[in-house]
């Protein structure tokens, strides 16, 4: 079965075949535009938009990549697109306040309560739809878990990108590194790791002892955290960031790979 086929065999309108190399393409094209006209004319009120479709592009673009890709996923572009904003809004608010709390009363927690905390919190909106929607695709859980671990990133990146600008007292020069660096890094960060626990979940239902399937959930997410620390706490280090980088990866292309195959619609 081929990956531009939908569920009742139709092939996928071109935007979705397509949607993935377009989305690169034209944000990459207006992200310096944007930029090129904001350092010409010195017009800060284009900084928003500069910030939102730096964040913005490389999340998306791996989104509907993974969507294209992912068959049991079709159908559900709707649940997708709101996991993405609504998981990103929970969950850096939910991240932003529990990190603050955790870390003023255990500061010696570090980077592994930041890699718990967030790995957790990302995973809110995908347990909700596992919880009250009625069809569980075997492949939904990954895409899921995709879309909630790029809107996390969005935002977090334009956060980033925010505090350089009021940091360096307007280096736009700092913006962009920023901004460069956090989205081509996104997809080895919190897309990765929020669609590697997602699709540990979706199997609970699947499986035929529930313990093999809560000890696998429970696997891949102290994977995320383990990861996701590491990540932090490497600071500069070159060779632990790729390492973490093709390992985060490696597994999320094994993952979506193993979720083509239209899996049965489990209802509750």
């Amino acid at each position: 079965m081929t990956t531009s086929l939908r569920p009742d065999g139709r092939r996928l309108p071109w935007y979705g075949r397509f949607g993935a190399p377009i989305t690169l393409v034209v944000g990459v094209a207006a992200y310096l535009l944007i930029l090129d006209v904001m350092m010409e004319t010195q017009n800060l009120n284009l900084f928003p938009t500069l910030l939102l479709v730096g964040a913005v592009t490389v999340p998306a673009a791996v989104l509907l990549l993974a969507f294209a890709v992912d068959l049991p996923a079709r159908g559900h572009g709707a649940l997708i697109a709101a996991t993405a904003v609504a998981g990103g809004v929970v969950g850096t608010t939910s991240a932003g306040l529990l990190e603050y709390r955790a870390l003023t009363a255990m500061p010696w927690l570090g980077m592994v309560a930041v890699g718990f905390i967030e790995e957790a919190v990302k995973l809110i909106l995908p347990v909700l739809i596992l919880i009250f929607y009625r069809k569980h695709p075997r492949g939904l859980g990954v895409v899921l878990g995709i879309a909630s671990g790029a809107g996390f990133a969005v935002l977090e990146t334009m956060g980033y990108g925010f505090t350089a600008l009021v940091t360096t007292r307007g280096d736009v020069a700092a913006v962009d590194s920023t901004l460069l660096l956090r989205a081509l890094l996104s997809p080895a960060g919190h897309v990765a790791w929020t669609g590697m626990t997602a699709w540990a979940l979706w199997r609970l239902r699947d499986v035929p002892r529930p313990r093999h399937g809560v000890r696998t959930a429970i696997g891949a997410y102290l994977l995320a955290v383990a990861l996701h620390a590491a990540w932090d706490g490497a600071g500069s280090s070159l060779p632990v960031h790729i390492a973490v980088a093709v390992l985060s990866v490696a597994v999320l292309v094994v993952l979506l790979v193993a979720s083509r195959a239209p899996g049965r619609p489990a209802g509750r």
